[in-house]
């Protein structure tokens, strides 16, 4: 298995390559680790700046099938999050591609479940970013 290189610790003195460690995946260069432990999405996105971001269908069954390898059966944190008026991925791109399932509108009326989440079965989640999720990163 290769891993990403850098010098970077996180708070709990882990090396951030050993956090997101790659896998080889026919995606070309997307490469996608689901986190064992469980974090708030602030804390995630943090210490991993590189929280998921799934512009395509293609991006979002690699990253469901990473999690369900993993057997995790909860929702995870993905890069996703309300901020102003609109959702938008942690690097400031606008959604180009959407998940929620069908029929949902929770995630236009929000008040607390700013924060997106990937559920098992690969719909999108808004979630309250207070919660502690595993999280997947790049």
């Amino acid at each position: 298995m290769e891993k990403r290189r850098g010098p970077s610790i996180d708070p709990w003195g882990t090396p951030v390559d050993k956090l997101c460690a790659l896998d080889t995946s026919p995606f070309h260069d997307t490469h996608i680790k689901d986190r064992p432990e469980r974090r708030l999405w602030s804390t995630a996105e943090k210490t991993h700046t590189d929280l998921t971001s799934l512009n395509s269908k293609t991006e979002r069954r690699l990253a469901l099938s990473e999690i369900q390898h993993d057997h995790i059966t909860e929702r995870v944190w993905i890069g996703l999050r309300f901020l102003g008026d609109r959702w938008l991925w942690v690097d400031g791109d606008p959604l180009v591609y959407e998940a929620w399932p069908e029929g949902d509108q929770e995630h236009q009326c929000l008040l607390r479940k700013r924060c997106g989440a990937l559920t098992k079965e690969g719909h999108w989640e808004n979630w309250d970013c207070g919660e502690k999720l595993h999280f997947i990163c790049y």
